[in-house]
């Protein structure tokens, strides 16, 4: 067995764009990908892949999933088998054993860690707008920065009181374990056992997961003292890894694959005025030095990164280890610098979208000239310190993996330092050389490898597990032994609530106020569909609509807004399937249509959607069932059974007059055409 933390490693690692193009040739279009579908003859391309949705569908065999599922179909391997497949793929080390004891508390603590978490964002929340000193420090400070209020509820930002142990005090009143309190940083424990708040009297910054969970967070102190750190953040820990996590990156990310690149900037106040300012595709690296893990969760998204740095040189200097990183990983770099007295907060504020897109598009340079003009300066004329910054930039351009981007460099760096290119590509293989001999990661298989790996796999498809029970069944894709069903009619109503569930789970669908307590009660649209059906005593008919709601009952508490996630990676290869069939989207509207007028989306739309499909629902089966009553009428009339027709006429009657209800509630939501 593969440890639960050791799933959501590979599942967070595989890049679907990656994985896809090991085996199709994909070329851009708006912000998904399309290439020929790899599991039917086609001419024109109709296999789409989302990157930031992590999915994948070809739209005319309807095949496609996660990137466990594509791998699960592509190579015909089972769930477990793809999952090693692609912990191969990223260099991930995994154990197929039963858990321990030990091992199964740390993955109860890791969960019961993110719920606290979760809590405590939304505590932050509610004091900086409810409490009277949330409001007048915390949001105060916020609308003083200039923040307006959609940005601060965007990124979840919160207050902590003064007070010593408020957090602590409330976290406990609701339940929560003093020892998680602990494990997730949110508080301290002093020599006498007596636990207070970490980020007391600071605004917090929440800092999301790419999935939207909340690992840590950043606290600012708001009053001067000496003796306190500007900022805190919350420590490491078992949810926590600070060097593969990047502040904005969860809000981000639809925006960097439409754009095809990323703004990196150092602070979390930096990421909100680019936000404010209509530039989304920004994440920070929160003070702390870029790292390989954090670079890699930006390359998911595009190959593309600019750098944006303020006037300070000092600060520029320190930071150009993270441009060989980038390199190193085979992205594009382009560097900004900013002008002098600005930072991207301070500039951001002045601009708007476009004035800052135009600025960047004016200012941006390679890697290579910034680095030269960066350096060239300090170096002079002093011919000993010209050929150190020669061999500094060599040595960046022989990180770079890909020979022809590499050989561009090398031609540009010929011409700026008015040196040799033979010199300097001596230099390079030199380097190149040296990295061999000392051992170097390896390349992308070979196709003969890869065969001989899922030969090899399919092999071990027939071995014994560590139960000693033989896993050959496994290979046998999910849902192929069931039993056929015919179609239904309700098929289509169902499958409909099922999408708006798993799309739109968590959203608030509309408020009301409670007529026995007087409060206004939010209602989302997964308890509002599902107490809508059990008042009406009504049951899904299609089995796997009907695991997906069970499932959906079970888990909507822990998942929240992470439901969508959950069921696109869900084990069941049914289930996920079907989770892309629903979020997929085949047709997008083209920019002529947006330009002049804004369209109301689905999302926004939902209030009126929703009741809809309920009532669209009930009057499908109202229909059917009048149906089968008066196929049993005809029955009972030839059998001569008048007390049951005169029974199955009422209930006829009934189903009528429900039926002309219902078509009244429709009918008010259709616009007649004039």
């Amino acid at each position: 067995m593969i440890d639960q933390a050791t799933v959501d490693k590979i599942i967070d690692s595989a890049n679907i764009l990656e994985v896809v193009s090991d085996f199709v040739t994909l070329r851009k279009r708006g912000v998904n990908y399309v290439g020929l579908c790899p599991f039917h003859d086609e001419k024109t391309p109709s296999f789409s892949v989302s990157p930031s949705k992590g999915i994948c569908k070809c739209f005319s065999c309807g095949k496609g999933g996660s990137a466990v599922h594509f791998i699960m179909e592509h190579e015909q391997l089972s769930y477990y088998e793809a999952l090693k497949y692609l912990a191969k793929k990223y260099n991930i080390e995994i154990e197929e054993r039963e858990l321990s004891d030990e091992e199964k508390q740390i993955k109860s603590d890791r969960e019961s860690m993110l719920i606290v978490n979760s809590f405590a964002q939304e505590y932050f929340s509610n004091i900086l707008f409810q409490h009277s000193e949330g409001r007048s420090v915390g949001l105060a400070y916020f609308h003083e920065r200039g923040f307006r209020d959609d940005i601060i509820h965007k990124f979840a930002l919160g207050y902590s009181l003064e007070q010593r142990d408020a957090l602590a005090i409330e976290a406990k009143k609701r339940g929560y374990k003093e020892e998680y309190l602990l494990k997730t940083g949110l508080c301290l424990e002093g020599q006498n056992g007596y636990i207070s708040d970490r980020f007391r009297g600071r605004v917090i910054f929440p800092v999301f997961s790419l999935s939207g969970k909340v690992l840590a967070f950043g606290g600012r102190v708001l009053r001067k003292s000496d003796k306190l750190a500007k900022y805190v953040n919350s420590p490491e820990s078992e949810v926590y890894h600070k060097s593969n996590v990047l502040y904005g990156i969860y809000q981000a990310k639809q925006s960097i694959v439409k754009n095809d690149n990323c703004f990196l900037v150092e602070g979390y106040t930096d990421v909100l005025s680019m936000h404010q300012a209509g530039v989304e595709n920004v994440v920070a690296s929160s003070g702390t030095s870029l790292t390989p893990g954090q670079i890699r969760l930006i390359h998911r998204f595009t190959n593309n990164i600019t750098v944006i740095y303020d006037g300070d040189a000092a600060g520029i200097k320190a930071s150009l280890r993270g441009i060989d990183l980038i390199l190193k990983e085979g992205m594009n770099i382009k560097v900004v610098l900013l002008p002098d007295g600005d930072d991207p907060d301070s500039f951001a504020k002045k601009q708007s979208a476009s004035s800052f897109t135009e600025y960047i598009k004016n200012h941006e340079v390679d890697f290579i000239r910034f680095k030269t003009n960066l350096l060239l300066d300090s170096a002079g004329n002093d011919p000993i310190k010209r050929a150190e910054l020669i061999s500094d930039i060599v040595q960046s351009i022989a990180i770079i993996p890909d020979t022809i981007v590499r050989s561009v460099y090398t031609k540009e760096c010929s011409r700026l330092m008015e040196i040799s290119e033979e010199v300097l590509l001596r230099e390079i293989n030199k380097i190149k050389l040296s990295q061999l001999q000392n051992g170097t990661p390896p390349n992308k298989k070979t196709l003969s490898e890869t065969s001989a790996d899922k030969q090899n796999s399919q092999e071990e498809g027939t071995q014994n597990d560590d139960t000693g029970t033989s896993t050959e069944t496994e290979s046998i894709p999910q849902g192929i032994l069931q039993e056929k069903r015919a179609p239904s009619p309700l098929d289509p109503f169902e499958k409909t609530l099922v999408r708006y569930m798993i799309r739109y789970g968590f959203h608030d669908l509309f408020s009301e106020i409670n007529e026995e307590t007087g409060e206004t009660e939010t209602w989302k649209v997964i308890p509002y569909i599902l107490t809508d059906l059990q008042n009406d005593e009504i049951e899904f008919q299609h089995p796997l609509y009907k695991k997906v709601i069970a499932e959906i009952n079970h888990i909507f508490d822990q998942e929240g807004e992470h439901l969508t996630r959950y069921f696109l990676a869900h084990p069941d290869e049914e289930i996920s399937r079907l989770a892309v069939d629903l979020v997929s989207e085949k047709y997008q509207l083209s920019k002529i249509h947006t330009k002049f007028q804004t369209i109301e989306s689905e999302e926004e739309k939902l209030a009126d959607l929703i009741p809809r499909a309920l009532f669209e629902l009930k009057d499908a089966i109202t229909s059917l069932n009048i149906k089968h009553i008066r196929e049993e009428i005809k029955k009972t009339a030839k059998e001569k059974n008048p007390e049951r027709t005169t029974q199955l006429m009422s209930e006829l009657n009934g189903l009528y007059a429900l039926k002309a209800a219902l078509a009244k509630q429709l009918g008010e939501r259709i616009v007649s055409p004039k």
